[in-house]
């Protein structure tokens, strides 16, 4: 039997049509060599939403999260829908529309590079391969950052990667990941921040792209800050089974 994950939200409409939903899930789970990695767990986020998945270490919240986007494989009798696509057959489509953020291995940066360089690679690699794509300046960081940053300052183009402090670091991830318009953004581990502004300031970023219309997934161990972010309205809240 799926266990559905338990939100602190109020439950949705009846009836809610799934053209509504960025992500439909029935019975997803995923085994590994060693047993049971998540699931079964049940999902209905809805598109534009803020949601975060919380769950101990082992839980299995990073592959969670890199199976809604694509990056791996359910057992077979998962049910999974998302963006409208059946995964895994339309991986591609998925993966294509959507974004992994924090995930160790996957979208490290070299931290002995510039940001210009960073962007002007990330630049280089969206782009036709026909285009020249210039070394970026501090207005075009800017630009990049303005989303994702808001009223704080972006980091200078000249910054060594490794001289960003972790909310920067990480503020800076999610604007790359922009570049590509993804209409789905997971971001792991956001508890790994070691102080407190650093962890705020991310998730005021998170909240702004989901006001934006895309939807977003965090996965961190708890949820016992959320309540000290002052917000009128807080992140949906999923606790994967231990």
């Amino acid at each position: 039997m799926s266990t559905t994950l338990v939100t602190t939200t109020e439950a949705r409409p009846a009836g809610a049509r799934a053209a509504q939903l960025a992500v439909s899930a029935r019975s997803l789970q995923l085994d590994g060599k060693r047993g049971r990695i998540y699931g079964p767990v049940d999902l209905a986020i809805e598109a534009g939403s803020l949601n975060l998945v919380t769950g101990a270490a082992g839980s299995g919240k990073t592959s969670l999260l890199l199976t809604l986007v694509g990056r791996m494989r359910p057992n077979r009798g998962s049910t999974l829908t998302v963006l409208s696509r059946p995964l895994p057959a339309r991986a591609a489509g998925v993966q294509r529309r959507s974004a992994a953020v924090g995930i160790h291995g996957l979208d490290d940066l070299d931290e002995e590079v510039t940001v210009a360089a960073t962007l002007r690679e990330r630049e280089a690699w969206l782009a036709p391969w026909y285009s020249i794509v210039r070394t970026p300046d501090d207005d075009r960081v800017a630009e990049v950052c303005r989303q994702v940053f808001g009223r704080s300052r972006p980091p200078l183009a000249r910054r060594l990667v490794h001289e960003l402090d972790e909310a920067a670091n990480l503020r800076f991830r999610l604007a790359l990941a922009l570049l590509s318009r993804p209409q789905l953004i997971v971001v792991d581990d956001i508890d790994a921040l070691h102080d407190v502004e650093s962890r705020r300031l991310v998730w005021e970023s998170l909240r702004s792209l989901s006001e934006a219309g895309i939807t977003v997934i965090a996965a961190a161990a708890t949820s016992a800050e959320l309540s000290r972010l002052g917000w009128d309205t807080l992140p949906n809240h999923y606790a994967l089974p231990s």
